[in-house]
């Protein structure tokens, strides 16, 4: 049987030190920010760190948490967790935004994309792109059958970019948005590329909004904190 996308919840948090942070010792902010990360690992399947200082200037870190399975308590343990080992630090770490959703089969393919990241896998893309992504009311007044046409173009010219992997997150009456589209890439020109492909498919006619973007970059390892003490 091909296989099909399996249910995992996916969590993003954008956050900026505050001016308390900075206030302290170099060797106090490596234990406020050591302690956060290392809680909220206990909490999740897989934490990833991303730098988004430079590439925008509302937040400094991109803190990405993965769980595994379809337990329907999933998402109330994290979420309880998350606001227990951030009370003791909310002082010093502001978050500008959260994006979460779920993975789950794809309606228009029946496989799972070679293209699908992977949301336990260690080895990172040096960079990782997401965004809130929401469909006009006349996409869904559309058939089905018209849908998965234009699906299948779009899906078509993501196929000649096999180097840029995505992963799609679904939001419906959960956030503001209906998905969350995060892609990996190894290479900024060649996302940009892709992204310019896509704006010509007929399916762009049925966006409603797909912003704001963030762009940031992998920080292998809890080390790679030390860019901020």
């Amino acid at each position: 049987m091909p296989e099909a996308t399996p249910q995992t919840f996916n969590h993003f948090t954008l956050i900026k030190f505050t001016a308390a942070y900075w206030a302290e010792s170099p060797e106090d902010r490596q234990r406020i920010h050591r302690g956060w990360i290392d809680g909220l690992c206990g909490a999740s399947d897989a934490v990833h760190l991303y730098q988004s200082y430079g590439l925008e200037a509302g937040s400094d870190l991109v803190v990405w948490c993965a769980r595994k399975g379809d337990d329907t308590a999933i998402p109330g343990r994290f979420f309880t967790a998350f606001s227990s080992v951030t009370a003791p630090v909310r002082r010093y770490i502001d978050l500008r935004e959260t994006l979460w959703g779920f993975t789950k089969p794809s309606q228009y393919t029946k496989t799972r994309s070679t293209q699908e990241l992977d949301p336990f896998a260690q080895d990172r893309r040096p960079y990782l792109v997401m965004y809130p992504f929401v469909k006009t009311t006349d996409w869904y007044l559309k058939e089905r059958e018209e849908r998965q046409r234009m699906m299948l173009g779009h899906i078509k010219i993501g196929k000649q970019y096999p180097d840029i992997a995505q992963l799609l997150l679904y939001s419906y009456g959960l956030q503001d948005q209906e998905f969350v589209v995060v892609y990996e890439t190894y290479d900024l020109m060649r996302f940009l590329n892709l992204v310019t492909e896509l704006r010509s498919t007929e399916a762009r006619i049925f966006t409603e909004r797909d912003y704001p973007l963030h762009a940031a970059i992998h920080q292998p390892g809890v080390e790679a904190l030390a860019t901020w003490l």
